[in-house]
């Protein structure tokens, strides 16, 4: 069984900083995407970054420039390091990964993660 055990989130005054990490667990393959999503109370869940197995990254025009994606393939593992945090970025993030196709389309994702809250105080 496949599992994504996040880390890391937390409470940060804006334009403090905070690093997430994903852990896959239960996989003998590894994924061609991995990435993090996030959803506020009263939104639709949306997604931040996303890491392809060759490496190209891409980014929510909301976050770029302030969020970096990192990944290991070989070991399925993401991190999100997240710099100059605003309280519009409060939400809970949710790691996730597919093992085919993109991380793109929410409808599409094959794994998640259980979600770690981030909360950004003005």
């Amino acid at each position: 069984q496949v599992q994504l055990v996040e880390s890391g989130g937390g409470l940060v005054q804006a334009g403090g900083s905070l690093r997430l990490s994903c852990a896959a667990s239960g996989t003998d393959f590894s994924f061609n995407a991995m990435g993090w999503y996030r959803q506020a109370p009263g939104k639709q869940r949306e997604l931040v970054g996303a890491i392809a197995r060759a490496g190209s990254t891409n980014y929510a025009d909301s976050v770029q420039g302030r969020f970096t994606i990192s990944g290991d393939n070989a070991k399925n593992t993401v991190h999100l390091q997240m710099n100059s945090l605003k309280p519009e970025d409060t939400a809970v993030y949710y790691c996730a990964a597919v093992r085919f196709g993109s991380l793109a389309v929410v409808y599409f994702v094959d794994y998640w993660g259980q979600g770690t809250q981030v909360t950004v105080s003005s």
